[in-house]
């Protein structure tokens, strides 16, 4: 339980650095230490969680210098193991017991396109994953660009955040496919925004083969105070209950 590795995808806007900062809080609430990732281009997590401005880590990806010489590029050529073991305790930030660190974004000449910064975050996170003791979060993007076949193989749990719609479970149900190929041991989704019985039975219904453990409700009070972030007890509250296989 102490080293349990997780990472939470979905498509933007279905609440999964929501999840990721409930989740984050309510490991270092039990006193757990915590290191909370964000690997979303769109980064909110670090906001979500209650860092400000002025506490917020600096992008791993900016650090051009330091891939520079880590990698040793030459031309095209580049190294794929860099050094990356000191990074997570020079380039993070703590807040209690969440030590947050933000990958920041790759920007890539075409589809596909290998590079020395996602090489870096690459062996990064796989240094994280399979080398740190501590719980370790991962609020990524809408797929799993981030994970290599040895990181995936790492991961204890891999949530797909659903929202009772479509687009939603076509985004989930790529995801999943992804996930597969890359052999990642337990593949979940959480159903989140659910208003009605309606919307829990479309989602059960058109789940397409992804097991789903658990629904969040949408509560109206939380979304007409405007500012409420994860560390309200309604929410914590609904998300231990919904993921009840973590406990």
């Amino acid at each position: 339980m102490e080293k349990m590795k997780i990472a939470i995808t979905g498509k933007g806007g279905a609440g999964k650095t929501s999840i990721a900062a409930g989740l984050a809080l309510i490991f270092s609430a039990q006193g757990k230490k915590v290191i909370a990732i964000d690997a979303d281009p769109d980064a909110n997590l670090a906001t979500t969680l209650g860092f400000s401005a002025s506490e917020r880590p600096v992008a791993i990806s900016g650090l051009k210098k330091i891939i520079l010489e880590r990698t040793g590029e030459i031309g095209a050529f580049f190294k794929l193991n860099p050094k990356v073991d000191d990074i997570p305790d020079k380039f993070s930030k703590e807040k209690g017991n969440i030590r947050l660190i933000e990958m920041g974004t790759v920007k890539r000449g075409g589809a596909g396109c290998v590079c020395p910064e996602s090489a870096f975050l690459k062996a990064l996170l796989s240094h994280i994953f399979i080398n740190r003791d501590e719980i370790v979060i991962v609020d990524m993007e809408a797929g799993v660009e981030h994970l290599g076949r040895g990181t995936a193989q790492s991961v204890d749990k891999f949530i797909i955040v659903l929202e009772p719609n479509y687009t939603s479970l076509d985004t989930a149900e790529k995801i999943k496919k992804l996930a597969d190929n890359l052999k990642i041991k337990e593949i979940i989704a959480i159903g989140n925004k659910i208003r009605s019985k309606a919307d829990r039975d479309f989602m059960e219904k058109n789940a397409r083969g992804i097991q789903i453990k658990g629904f969040l409700k949408t509560d109206d009070a939380l979304l007409n105070s405007r500012g409420a972030l994860p560390g309200d007890s309604t929410f914590i509250k609904g998300l231990t209950q919904a993921l009840f296989t973590i406990p």
